[in-house]
């Protein structure tokens, strides 16, 4: 399946938040990085509870953090690498969570395992809501263009490939490109679209599960 990369880059002592990034063991921070790290950390996660991620600035995370905004910037380019450190260890548990599930059920059909894995996610974002919005933030006003996608997202999407390209086998029939089927499928359990779905559609994680389902599984 896979090498687990995003459990090497956030296991590590400095987040790792691009894809040119090595998984190489990391260097151990200084004692006044770690300090201004934790500072930074401490004075984000308590805005956010306060406002919520979307309605606090870098700025403001600066002031609270009482450092300046160059040190910070040097540290995180965004929120959504803020929020990424803030949850790596969330997120660790998560994809072992994961990749557990597809060795105890690898016998299993690939529609199958491709419902467990969307039901462990589910319940995941029920749980972290806030944070893991922040986490899949393309923050375009911060990166080189609003296409580009963190860890979280290639890390799902090399999964879920992989299970689209096993179903397709197993039909024996031409059928969407796995790539492209992975894409929509991960936009569809989006902060944005599993929100307006939830908030505004007034569907369960229950319904949204079967739908996407419905929609993404079909079993020759």
């Amino acid at each position: 399946m896979s090498t687990k990369p995003i459990l090497l880059h956030l296991q590590g002592s400095e987040p790792v938040m691009n894809e040119e990034t090595t998984t190489s063991q990391p260097k151990p921070e200084r004692r006044d990085a770690a300090e201004n790290r934790q500072r930074i950390l401490n004075a984000a996660l308590q805005l956010f509870e306060q406002h919520g991620v979307e309605q606090v600035s870098m700025n403001q995370i600066a002031a609270e953090a009482q450092i300046g905004p160059g040190t910070l910037y040097r540290r995180y380019r965004n929120k959504s690498e803020l929020c990424l450190d803030l949850m790596k260890d969330n997120l660790v548990i998560l994809f072992e969570d994961i990749y557990a599930y597809l060795e105890d059920n690898r016998t299993d059909s690939p529609s199958s395992r491709l419902r467990g894995i969307l039901s462990l996610f589910m319940r995941f974002r029920e749980k972290k809501a806030q944070l893991l919005r922040g986490v899949e933030d393309s923050s375009s006003s911060n990166r080189p263009s609003s296409r580009t996608k963190g860890p979280l997202y290639h890390e799902l999407h090399e999964i879920l490939v992989q299970l689209f390209d096993e179903m397709l086998a197993l039909s024996g029939q031409s059928g969407p490109d796995s790539v492209f089927r992975a894409d929509m499928l991960l936009n569809g359990i989006s902060s944005e679209s599993y929100l307006f779905q939830r908030e505004v559609r007034g569907y369960t994680p229950e319904m949204i599960l079967e739908h996407l389902c419905a929609t993404f599984i079909a079993d020759k």
